[in-house]
């Protein structure tokens, strides 16, 4: 298998090639990652940082101009401003890991808390107040409640951090820290140079993580109770480095740099990349593998661009990636047409026409043809294509799912919609006006009714939340595995509430899907692997909060090995879906055993991949790396995911070691069962560990072994293994993949993207 490592060592021919298809002497912001810090010398790590520039630059002025950051603080690089030829120089030098173009992420944008039986009766002991919750996000609105600091002492000694602002952002302590940054120095309509929230999206995120109750809460009514972070105790620290145009990689390394060193003790990051990027071309892999060496676990977002396989975003061994999916509950929003049917929609909708009934009309029937438009563009109901004068003062049948505006601004009095892409949605939006999504067939009934009587009439009833006993499930959009880079590593690792999950919100963002709904509000409800992501990192403070020395692998490690399993007959993708299953936050305080690892496992991972060794000492400050390590397969990395992968036409055939450590009573004994499909047979050895020390580590080996397979989807089932109480489950993943094939480093996607 060719080694992905070749991109980085090739990156400055990458860059060279470049040089026939560009304007090379336009600079462009970019990302210089040189590893671990360096240890002792007598310049400083800006002044090297200022020493290269002003080598390749040629003056000391330009080397100031160009610097826009040095990464100092928990490892080392620079973001700064290069031609095509200046970053090819750089990316040759000596001690360079990588250079990259400073690229946009994207966002991967209460209930859900007593869904998974973690109410706040049985949190149990704890010091939530001693942990530290890092957000890189869009920053938080500080006035909201969510942060109210009534009975929080001062923050804890070990916090380095600031509250940074040029315009009035009270910090407190609960939200006892905020930075932003912005590399390009431009700002949109409405946005504020501050770590004040003007998008809505960190806000949320934060108080999912660790919001204190309120009780009372609701979206306008809808889905009622008391709304609370995981981790109410924990306190929040805000790094803004996501604005309307995106997330820069240079603005989201330097936020890691800051979050390690200020002393925060979980990262939560919801977003990610668009592209498949190595490891250390990955600001996100980057960041968090320094957050790993330095005790530090990063829960970040799976993304959202399932149900398509090899989709996952963020798939990093050390990070904790997380799916979202559905808990018990549902918006949905009834049409009642004038002749008495009844059609159930899906919508959060919080408008009350008080049962009046206003005229229907379909929106094919409200052609603009001025504008050269048909009937077959009019149904669809974007702007230009509708008479806006037909629309006034009715409900508009479109088929399409919109934003609402196109009847909005005609004042329509509401909008029905129906789309062929979303059929039996497991998601919901809010619109500007009264709306519900119903489904294609119910659309066909509705226009039947239109054309059948001569005065339609329609009302759209304020929604509701429904049990859905379905859930949890995967939602389609979460995004999938397998892991695209580390095949033998599966992706995602857990997956997490994330759909219609009502938290906080900044009042100078829209609540609806219309980007110009003026509608301010403390509290929003929101869907995506962005919401999922924080309750994970909530349960990882949790985790942290009961054992404060376990390293970031142990808590990662009991997060997985005590989720809930998923019921695979719901969810078609398993594991590649849902990872080890659905997150537990009560069980994963006492797992009784952990898979750990240290940053010397992580880095043995990647010189089994054959990453180029100069590189891997760079990163780690280590000249012992890579020593006793022979390329191979990582079967023997300590995961709590058994996943093995086979090439088209191969026989099934592996055997995984893992080291467990007791974390539970000294005097405990744990036998194995195990379960597979008939296809696979599994052999444990030993069955039985007997330990008799807590810290005590104890070996085992699972061999799996099947007959040839080509075209086979995903095999899987599970070792688990029991002292008669604690129950610690790994999944046991076997799928099939051919060379070429998306998520190996032969494919030409791949090759391209990096």
């Amino acid at each position: 298998m060719k080694s992905p490592r070749m991109f980085t060592i090739l990156y400055p021919f990458l860059l060279a090639a470049l040089v026939l298809n560009c304007r090379c002497d336009e600079r462009m912001l970019h990302v210089v990652y040189m590893g671990d810090l360096p240890k002792g010398g007598d310049l400083s790590v800006s002044s090297a940082h200022h020493t290269i520039l002003q080598t390749v630059l040629g003056s000391a002025s330009s080397a100031k101009e160009s610097l826009v950051y040095s990464y100092e603080r928990s490892f080392n690089g620079f973001a700064a401003k290069l031609t095509i030829n200046e970053a090819t120089r750089i990316a040759q030098m000596e001690g360079v890991v990588s250079v990259s173009p400073s690229r946009k992420l994207k966002l991967h944008t209460t209930r859900s808390w007593d869904f998974m039986r973690f109410s706040r009766a049985n949190l149990g002991p704890g010091h939530e107040g001693h942990v530290i919750i890092g957000l890189l996000d869009t920053g938080v609105w500080p006035e909201h409640p969510g942060f109210n600091d009534t009975g929080f002492g001062p923050p804890p000694r070990k916090w380095k951090g600031t509250c940074q602002s040029t315009t009035n952002f009270p910090c407190n302590n609960k939200l006892i820290g905020a930075r932003y940054y912005n590399s390009d120095n431009t700002y949109g309509d409405n946005e504020i140079p501050s770590p004040r929230d003007t998008e809505g999206h960190g806000t949320h995120t934060a108080t999912t993580a660790g919001g204190v109750e309120l009780p009372g809460t609701s979206f306008l009514g809808l889905a009622e109770g008391v709304a609370r972070g995981g981790a109410p105790g924990a306190r929040i620290a805000a790094y803004k480095v996501c604005w309307a145009s995106g997330c820069g990689d240079a603005d989201i390394i330097k936020a890691f740099d800051d979050a390690i060193a200020d002393g925060v003790d979980i990262i939560s990051v919801s977003l990610g990349s668009e592209y498949l990027l190595d490891y250390f071309q990955d600001p996100i892999a980057i960041g968090s593998f320094h957050a790993m060496k330095n005790g530090i676990l990063t829960s970040n977002s799976a993304g959202n661009a399932g149900p398509n396989p090899v989709t996952v975003a963020n798939f990093s061994p050390w990070t904790l990636t997380v799916a979202a999916s559905t808990i018990d509950r549902k918006f949905v929003a009834n049409l009642v047409l004038g002749n008495g049917q009844i059609f159930t929609g899906i919508s959060i909708n919080t408008f009350d026409l008080n049962g009046t009934s206003y005229p229907l009309i379909w929106g094919g029937d409200a052609v603009n043809y001025s504008g050269s438009y048909s009937q077959d563009d009019a149904k669809l109901c974007s702007q230009e294509t509708m008479n806006a004068d037909v629309a006034v003062g009715k409900i508009v049948l479109c088929e399409a799912l919109t934003d609402g505006s196109t009847i909005l601004l005609a004042n329509g009095v509401g909008t029905i919609m129906s789309d062929q892409d979303y059929v039996n949605p497991d998601y919901a939006f809010s619109y500007p006006l009264p709306a519900t999504l119903i489904s294609p067939d119910d659309a066909k009934k509705v226009i039947e009714y239109i054309k059948s009587t001569r005065y339609p009439e329609a009302t759209i009833l304020v929604g509701e939340t429904w049990k859905d006993p379905m859930g949890p499930t995967v939602v389609s959009f979460s995004s999938r595995g397998p892991n695209p880079i580390s095949s033998d590593i599966l992706k995602p690792d857990i997956t997490a509430p994330g759909v219609d999950i009502l938290a906080g919100w900044s009042p100078l963002s829209p609540t609806s899907i219309y980007e110009n709904d003026t509608t301010g509000l403390y509290f929003n409800v929101m869907s995506g692997t962005s919401m999922s992501c924080p309750h994970a990192a909530a349960a990882a403070a949790y985790v942290k909060s009961v054992h404060p020395d376990w390293s970031p692998a142990a808590i990662k490690s009991a997060i997985m090995t005590t989720a809930y399993a998923m019921d695979p007959r719901r969810n078609a993708d398993k594991e590649f879906a849902y990872g080890s299953g659905h997150i537990n936050p009560t069980g994963a305080v006492d797992p009784g055993l952990v898979f750990d690892a240290s940053a010397a496992d992580y880095i043995n991972l990647l010189c089994k991949q054959g990453y180029n060794i100069t590189t891997l000492r760079l990163v780690t400050g280590d000249n012992s790396t890579c020593v006793n390590t022979t390329i191979g397969r990582a079967l023997d990395f300590n995961y709590p995911i058994l996943s093995l992968y086979v090439e088209d036409g191969e026989e099934i055939t592996g055997t995984f070691t893992r080291t467990v450590t007791n974390v539970g009573p000294p005097d405990s004994t744990y036998t194995a069962t195990w379960q597979m499909p008939s296809l696979i047979s599994v052999t444990v050895e030993p069955t039985v560990l007997e330990f008799s020390a807590f810290g005590e580590r104890k070996s085992f080996a699972v061999t799996v072994v099947g007959p040839a397979i080509t075209q086979q989807p995903i095999v899987s089932g599970a070792v688990t293994w029991s002292d008669g109480r604690r129950s610690v489950r790994t999944p046991v993943v076997v799928y099939n993949y051919f060379r070429g094939a998306p998520y190996t480093i032969e494919s030409e996607d791949y090759s391209n993207s990096t």
